[in-house]
């Protein structure tokens, strides 16, 4: 319960923060931000998440006691290049200096931290996630959020650059883990030295695949940004940016909560009962996973005109809805690879496939680019980005469910899950017409009472038998 608490306000603010940054920097400079935030999230891939990915996949609570170099090589790795990256950050900030803060040192400065902060960050929540720690997790995302809030957008409206918001998107992540670092400690014990050279090969082995494909997904991003600001401006990049932003968040935010609980049970599955339930876990958990994205894509559609007469700045409103609606697609499929089909490979600790599938998407999405900005115009770029996602997903979709060791998926429910979510879209539909504060306020109890009540009828995905066992575990509040 405390995670899903906290998938609650991570969403909720990081999504006002959005839209406030948007509103505080401009189309132009919220666009620099955008391009450079995309640029530290692709170096905090390549450089400190093959070690978040070994420790969800490698470090729990009874590792913490039994196998304490699995901690200490985690702890060297990321002191070691996080110090190297705020050196860097120092050099590039020198220089920055010179040039003035619109210069392209200080931004660089900036990227650094932001990918040192939220690396930091990262790994300790996965430390929490993995311990099963759900209140150390919780406090530490409100933590983060609420020093990320004040921090980026304190220095946007005091400030007004995008280089110090970058630098506050980066401290406020730092600060929250040292608040919290007592209770993240393991218990002290005395580090092998070549057994740490050891784990960091393996760590090595492991997460190398996989933050391959993951930073050609997040390269597309950067890539198709930059081609916007290099045809259209940064203030059309930063159109681009929101929508992309609004609409991934709608859909990932909620895939990454789901994968915080559930990658771990499949995880303590293969400790406590072998490799096959492992597996069947990971089949279980991905039915869960489309039974609960698909309705936020389709629902987003839905809602897509009513948020941006609401709630999205005046100077952005037209290009977000076209920009959006073309990203949402491609948007879902990458929730699916991520969520769904990755810790198929993560399990199985086989992961070249998720390379082959990024680079499948990474050539479609550059043959787009080439092709499809001539032929749709300003539609070129997202339907390039959306064509290479949807290949990606179904090239890794092919080699998970196909062969002699293809996962089981229980087609039937993932059949009923989009039976209900097109259901809840075509009476949704009509209503995206209507005035904006109108519309949301019909569509989002019309579309949740008519999805989750055909859930409940037809136990789609299992999870009416979730809640009724949560409740059934909840302690008994006694009367007064």
């Amino acid at each position: 319960m405390a995670v899903i608490v906290a998938f609650v306000l991570n969403a909720g603010l990081s999504f006002g923060l959005g839209l406030l940054l948007a509103m505080l920097l401009g189309p132009a400079d919220f666009g620099r931000f955008a391009l450079a935030t995309a640029g530290a999230i692709v170096l905090n891939t390549l450089l400190l998440e093959w070690l978040r990915l070994s420790a969800t996949r490698f470090y729990s609570d009874r590792v913490r006691l039994d196998a304490p170099w699995i901690r200490h090589s985690l702890d060297r790795a990321y002191g070691l290049i996080g110090l190297a990256l705020m050196a860097a950050a120092a050099v590039a900030l020198a220089v920055g200096y010179r040039e003035g803060p619109d210069g392209r040192a200080a931004m660089l400065a900036g990227t650094m931290v932001a990918a040192v902060g939220n690396g930091v960050f990262d790994y300790h929540a996965a430390l929490a996630r993995a311990r099963f720690d759900g209140r150390l997790y919780l406090g530490l995302m409100a933590a983060k959020n609420v020093l990320a809030f004040v921090g980026m957008a304190g220095a946007a409206w005091l400030l007004v650059h995008p280089a110090w918001v970058l630098a506050a998107a980066g401290i406020g992540p730092i600060l929250s883990v040292l608040m919290l670092y007592g209770p993240l400690r393991d218990p002290a014990s005395s580090p092998v030295g070549a057994r740490i050279r050891t784990t960091w090969r393996q760590f090595l082995a492991y997460g190398l695949p996989l933050i391959a494909a993951t930073a050609v997904y997040q390269l597309l991003p950067f890539l198709n940004r930059g081609v916007i600001a290099a045809h259209g401006g940064f203030a059309e990049a930063g159109y681009f940016a929101l929508a992309a932003d609004v609409a991934g968040r709608s859909i990932t935010t909620l895939g990454t909560a789901l994968d915080l609980l559930l990658f771990q049970f499949a995880v303590r599955a293969e400790e406590q009962h072998g490799r096959a339930a492992a597996e069947a876990q990971v089949a279980r958990n991905a039915a869960v996973v489309v039974a609960l994205l698909m309705p936020c894509a389709v629902g987003f559609w839905a809602v897509l005109p009513a948020i941006q007469g609401l709630v999205v700045p005046e100077a952005y409103r037209g290009p977000f809805g076209f920009y959006a609606g073309l990203l949402l697609p491609g948007l879902f499929c990458l929730a699916i690879m991520f969520y769904a089909l990755n810790p198929v490979f993560q399990i199985r600790r086989r992961t070249l496939p998720v390379i082959a599938a990024a680079g499948a998407g990474l050539a479609v999405n550059g043959v787009g680019l080439l092709v499809l900005p001539g032929l749709a115009g300003p539609a070129g770029v997202p339907l390039a980005q959306t064509a290479g996602l949807c290949t990606g997903c179904a090239w890794l979709g092919w080699r998970a469910l196909t062969g002699p060791d293809r996962l089981r998926l229980p087609w039937g429910t993932l059949a009923g899950a989009a039976a209900a979510s097109l259901a809840m879209g075509a009476a949704l539909a009509p209503l995206r017409h209507l005035e904006p504060a109108r519309a949301l306020a019909l569509q989002l109890p019309i579309g949740i009472a008519l999805y989750g009540g055909l859930v409940w009828i037809f136990d789609i995905a299992g999870l009416r038998r979730m809640v009724e066992g949560a409740l059934r575990r909840a302690p008994a509040v006694p009367a007064e």
